[in-house]
């Protein structure tokens, strides 16, 4: 794979507030003890990932920030995997305290499920 492959650029973020609406009005759930990831499929080409990591759920900001740090490298390195979902991610209260490696090894399950449940949606 080439560095451009693994890059995170603008066309691969949900930017506006009716791109989290629309996730939010109808998606696919998929829940554990460090993440809610929701998903809907979309009309793109390519995937698209938004985060709304809430204070009250992750109190420090160095936590909020770590969190979100590994939930895009993780989007990055499975993006080949998910085709055309958008997908929001969720942080939960025992995510601030677990190790980055516990928080890859969710979301790489998260990925798989809902790629399977978005394929069966469609």
């Amino acid at each position: 794979m080439s560095a451009e492959e693994y890059c995170f650029p603008d066309h691969y973020r949900l930017r506006t507030p009716a791109d989290y609406k629309n996730v939010f009005a109808d998606p696919v759930k998929s829940t554990d003890k460090y993440f809610t990831v929701l998903a809907t499929n979309n009309p793109l080409q390519h995937p698209r990932l938004g985060l709304a990591i809430a204070k009250k759920a992750i109190k420090k900001a160095v936590a909020r920030n770590r969190i979100k740090r590994t939930v895009r490298e993780s989007f990055r390195l499975q993006r080949q995997l998910i085709i055309n979902i958008d997908i929001v991610v969720l942080a939960r209260g025992d995510a601030a305290h677990a190790d980055a490696q516990i928080l890859r090894k969710s979301l790489e399950r998260h990925w798989l499920k809902l790629v399977d449940r978005c394929e069966s949606c469609s």
